[in-house]
């Protein structure tokens, strides 16, 4: 379920902004889909079976538009009224407004709430996410989820090659996760992806912040669209280890396995 399209939080790696999407027009344009409730409305009522609905891996339900709009808000509302569940992606500290409705879903039916930490230094944080609130405030959220007793799982990506691919940072993030009691990880591997229009994009960034290091990037990878940092291997390994040494899930199938898995609570009462 995707309530919105393009983005305002400015992340310089931004997949969504590959043309493969085609988007047509400027990417921090937000495009609203303006009946999203109403054609949610329409299609949960007629469905016999619950399951999970997912929100956010195109573009964060929680934009400042969001604010003023409310568009997620009575989405998640409907999404109550009907008994399904939730998963939401975000980088924003604006899904705290909607706590409350969160831990209701949770308590009817299951709620999961996804947060993208990739950048342990908050000065560095600040460039590469530059526009939505840093990685030490998503943290804080990740606490109130837990405290709210709504499970939380982190996307640790992307992660570039030669800017936030080191051991100090992995283990910053791994230790904000064990903090806040995280139910799972994904990396995707260690590393991003590249193509074009969102290509284009990165380098231009990485010419005004990281000069040094785009001719290194077009050395080393040239075209390809899925390139990894060359510690992938020995990162991957140490956020595995952690994973399993703080009983967190790792990787896409685990993870995805539990986002994706529901059965109604068992004090929900049957029609029949």
């Amino acid at each position: 379920m995707n309530i919105y399209r393009g983005c305002t939080h400015g992340c310089i790696y931004c997949d969504s902004r590959s043309e493969v999407y085609r988007k047509t027009y400027d990417f921090e344009s937000i495009e609203v889909k303006i009946n999203a409730v109403e054609l949610l409305e329409k299609e949960l009522s007629k469905k016999r079976t619950k399951s999970m609905i997912v929100t956010g891996a195109m573009t964060d339900p929680y934009l400042p538009l969001e604010k003023e709009l409310e568009n997620t808000r009575k989405c998640l509302e409907v999404i109550e009224k009907h008994g399904f569940g939730a998963a939401i992606l975000t980088k924003s500290d604006l899904i705290l407004r909607d706590i409350e409705l969160l831990k209701q879903i949770h308590e009817t039916s299951k709620c999961v709430v996804q947060m993208t930490l990739t950048t342990f230094d908050e000065e560095l944080c600040k460039i590469l996410e530059p526009n939505v609130c840093t990685t030490k405030r998503r943290f804080e959220i990740l606490k109130e989820m837990a405290k709210a007793h709504i499970p939380t799982i982190v996307w640790l990506t992307p992660i570039l090659p030669f800017i936030n691919d080191t051991e100090e940072n992995i283990m910053g993030i791994l230790e904000y996760c064990k903090e806040a009691h995280v139910k799972g990880i994904i990396t995707f591997g260690i590393g991003m992806t590249l193509r074009f229009g969102n290509r284009e994009y990165y380098y231009k960034k990485l010419e005004e912040h990281f000069p040094h290091l785009k001719k290194e990037y077009m050395r080393k990878y040239g075209s390809a669209y899925g390139i990894k940092s060359p510690h992938s291997a020995k990162l991957s390994k140490l956020i595995k280890s952690f994973c399993k040494e703080n009983n967190m899930l790792y990787g896409e199938k685990e993870v995805f396995s539990y986002i994706w898995d529901f059965e109604p609570k068992k004090n929900q009462l049957s029609l029949f």
